[in-house]
């Protein structure tokens, strides 16, 4: 029977409709309606199964049913810091006060008085802490001169002295790194500043700041767009945010050394092209299965991580092999280009065939398990696959992709670089709420890409910001 004429019957028996006659009918029916429903119920319980572990799902999701942890295998890292991990601790400097804390006064056990003899420095400790925060306050005076021939000459206030009472660049770039770095709330970065400062700050003055900011800081973005878009490799991601009680798209583009953001309405092919990254870069860009990535001619390579993740989910549901011994190829590819990569040193051609041969296997073995499901021509559209299908299909279809990372060391294995840079701007939201306005949402893009990008270098983000509003905005892509 047909699946239509299947259905059909099975609506019948629902409806309390008379049992066919015909026990092969009924037999072929009732086989029809098991299979059916075992399919619902296996992507229902697929549906329910997904968490971080085994989807693109963010931890905050998981809810209080923590999973255990899974054990460590012999051979991997233990626990804390690893072998030539640099570690970072406080080290001797030249103090600001010395404080001499001289033994008593006369000897225990003679009773010699101790004064008559000089002492020597036998042991030292030092205390960092901060000194006392006060605000300070500088007073501009314009002055005038009259000249013997009756000339007035007046003196000129500095161009950022501009109003008769205002804060400095330390209290603004303080406002901007509380609320775009540590991603506080306007009013709790005013009430900080108001509590350190003695001085009222009010949250409208912490947003002026902010307003300053992203205008003194675009020409540096721009500087940073541009260096990723003559990247040799760039990963590329983007996220849901809410603005203005909608949903919007936050946008990244990521090197090592630089991290760019933009806000937009769309997440697809409309924003990438209005952001002119994608459209004029020539690398490889590494990203996840987002198809609108593909409609940019450059290279791809695509993000194992969520393929991992991916494959998890389905050999926990279903059980299959395939997907198990996949996680373990891709593994241990990884740690082939890991290792060529400390070396320095190309995989040899008949090493990458090798791998190859052994992807294309497993990639069979899942396709014999899972066929294409055809479509009886009568329905529009493409027909409903399952999960393990369309993950086959696509790793079938982009292997190159998938694997480039094999052929090409300079292309990471998986996406992470990217999915790092846009987890602080999600915690913003989950922190502060959402932006009240696209404006606002631009603005934190704009300065999340400078300080990211300096923090990336290591570089100093609050002397950044306070140059900055002195005039003096350091270059973001600093000359070799």
């Amino acid at each position: 029977m047909k699946p239509e004429d299947i259905e059909s019957e099975f609506k019948q028996l629902r409806a309390g409709a008379v049992v066919p006659d015909d026990p092969l009918v009924l037999i072929e029916v009732l086989f029809g309606i098991i299979h059916a429903l075992e399919s619902e119920v296996a992507e229902l319980r697929a549906r329910l199964g997904k968490d971080s572990h085994n989807s693109s799902k963010p931890p905050s999701s998981d809810g209080l049913a923590k999973k255990p942890a899974v054990p460590r295998k012999p051979g991997e890292r233990r626990p804390g810091g690893q072998l030539g991990h640099e570690g970072h601790t406080l080290e001797f400097a030249t103090p600001n006060h010395t404080v001499q804390h001289p033994p008593a006064e006369h000897c225990d056990v003679c009773g010699a008085t101790l004064s008559a003899f000089s002492g020597v420095v036998v042991e030292r400790r030092q205390v960092f802490d901060l000194p006392p925060v006060v605000i300070d306050v500088t007073e501009h005076q314009v002055t005038e001169v009259v000249c013997s021939c009756g000339k007035v000459h007046r003196g000129v206030f500095p161009e950022d002295v501009s109003a008769p009472v205002q804060y400095g660049p330390g209290v603004k770039a303080t406002s901007v790194y509380l609320t775009q770095q540590q991603l506080l709330p306007i009013r709790r970065s005013a009430e900080i500043l108001d509590h350190l400062l003695g001085t009222p700050v009010s949250a409208a003055t912490v947003m002026d700041a902010v307003e300053e900011a992203s205008v003194l800081l675009a020409p540096a973005v721009e500087e940073i767009k541009a260096s990723i878009q003559a990247a040799e490799v760039g990963c590329f991601d983007e996220t849901g945010q809410r603005v203005e009680g909608r949903l919007h798209w936050l946008h990244s583009a990521s090197t090592a050394t630089l991290t760019w953001y933009g806000s937009h309405p769309k997440r697809g092919q409309e924003a990438m092209d209005a952001f002119g990254i994608l459209p004029h870069f020539t690398g490889i860009a590494v990203h996840d299965g987002w198809a609108s990535y593909r409609e940019y001619g450059c290279q791809h390579a695509l993000c194992n991580a969520h393929h991992l993740r991916e494959l998890t989910q389905i050999f926990e549901i279903t059980q299959q092999s395939w997907a198990q011994t996949m996680i373990d190829f891709l593994c241990r590819a990884k740690g082939i280009a890991d290792g060529a990569r400390a070396s320095q040193t190309a995989l040899a051609p008949d090493t990458l065939a090798t791998l190859r041969q052994e992807y294309e296997a497993v990639l069979s073995d899942g396709e014999a398990l899972n066929p294409v499901v055809s479509g009886d021509g009568k329905k529009r559209g493409r027909v409903k696959q399952s999960a393990a299908t369309n993950l086959l299909g696509r790793l079938r279809r982009y292997g190159d992709d998938v694997l480039r990372f094999l052929y090409d060391l300079r292309v990471p294995f998986d996406n992470n670089l990217a999915e790092r840079d846009i987890r602080m701007p999600k915690l913003k939201q989950k922190t502060s709420g959402c932006f009240r306005t696209s404006k606002g949402a631009q603005n934190f893009a704009t300065i999340r890409s400078y300080m990211s990008t300096l923090a990336k270098q290591g570089r100093n983000v609050v002397q950044a910001l306070i140059q900055t509003f002195q005039g003096n905005t350091l270059s973001p892509t600093p000359s070799e």
